[in-house]
């Protein structure tokens, strides 16, 4: 059983949609980070960077005693080397995987995320800002683009963790839509995981935890996610 400390964001996203594609067992422990769970010392103790997710593992490979893993990215390749889906054990598929996987770690999430701060969150709007990460956003989709106008997936010919951790991230903010007119092999590859059962039980697990996502944040919530030092 995988103990999964969760809320509705893109990097929770990525954790369930691989646990519902691999079909383990898994239970959910909300983490509302607009109330501050991730700042109560049981979730500390296991994601020691107050974010979320997070997962426990009650049944480690070794045996041994639960074990506990934070970063969405590490666990990802936690969970798939566990199942042994969605990264290949090949070294050069492999490779590439783990290549778009630290990709996304490094690039498209974070610009992503503060594109959206900053069109979306911000208590003002700063021009150079607002152009420099919707600027870095779209050089970053032309990459998936050309990427994509060669494989299928990001890793080459097979679904993996890479694509599990960009699909979130594409489209995450409804008010700032993707130029898919410019992208079109990146709107191929969103369909076709937009249609994958798991993807639909997935996303519909995040609308079961928190129904008002979506809705503007009140002080108490901007003071949790922004006023926390």
């Amino acid at each position: 059983m995988i103990d999964l400390h969760y809320w509705p964001t893109p990097n929770g996203h990525k954790v369930t949609l691989l646990l519902e594609e691999t079909g383990l067992d898994y239970r959910v422990h909300p983490v509302n980070i607009g109330a501050g769970d991730q700042f109560k010392p049981e979730f500390l103790a296991i994601s020691p960077n107050n974010k979320m997710p997070a997962i426990v593992d009650h049944a480690p490979a070794d045996g041994g005693a639960p074990l506990s893993v934070f970063e969405s990215g590490a666990i990802l390749v936690y969970l798939a080397e566990k199942t042994g889906q969605f990264l290949s054990s090949k070294p050069r598929e492999r490779l590439a995987t783990l290549e778009w996987l630290f990709w996304q770690m490094a690039g498209l999430g974070p610009m992503s995320g503060q594109m959206g701060h900053f069109n979306v969150y911000a208590p003002e709007k700063i021009g150079y800002a607002i152009e420099r990460y919707d600027t870095e956003v779209r050089r970053l989709h032309g990459v998936m683009d050309k990427r994509l106008a060669e494989h299928e997936w990001l890793a080459g010919d097979a679904y993996s963790i890479a694509d599990m951790a960009s699909y979130p991230w594409i489209g995450a903010y409804s008010s700032l839509p993707v130029d898919y007119a410019a992208f079109p092999h990146l709107q191929r590859w969103q369909q076709a995981i937009a249609a994958r059962p798991a993807t639909g039980r997935a996303y519909a697990l995040a609308r079961q935890v928190n129904p008002a996502a979506g809705q503007p944040l009140s002080e108490e919530e901007r003071r949790q996610l922004f006023g926390k030092r």
